[in-house]
């Protein structure tokens, strides 16, 4: 029996699962939507002890985000690196 190899595709930007998700067009509308999503996130738990529906804004916060603070985080970082890493094709990248 002879071994099997298979190769895996070249990673590309278009296919990175963090790029895709999180990232934003421009730093400037990612940077709103964070602001954004805080700003509902305040409210709601500044507004729940006397309006418990008030914690309804937590979803659009969530929308904002596209997940929670973590996932707005790692989209930031992919919007700015977006155009900076190397391009990979064929399994080798250059810079």
């Amino acid at each position: 029996m002879g071994a099997v190899t298979t190769t895996a595709p070249a990673p590309t930007s278009a296919g990175d699962p963090v790029t895709t998700l999180f990232a934003s067009r421009s730093v400037t509308e990612h940077v709103l939507r964070g602001l954004l999503g805080l700003a509902l996130v305040v409210a709601a738990l500044w507004q729940a002890s006397a309006h418990p529906a008030a914690l309804l804004l937590l979803v659009p916060a969530v929308v904002a985000w596209r997940g929670c603070p973590t996932c707005w985080a790692l989209g930031l970082a992919a919007t700015v690196s977006r155009g900076r890493t190397p391009a990979c094709t064929d399994g080798s990248c250059r810079s």
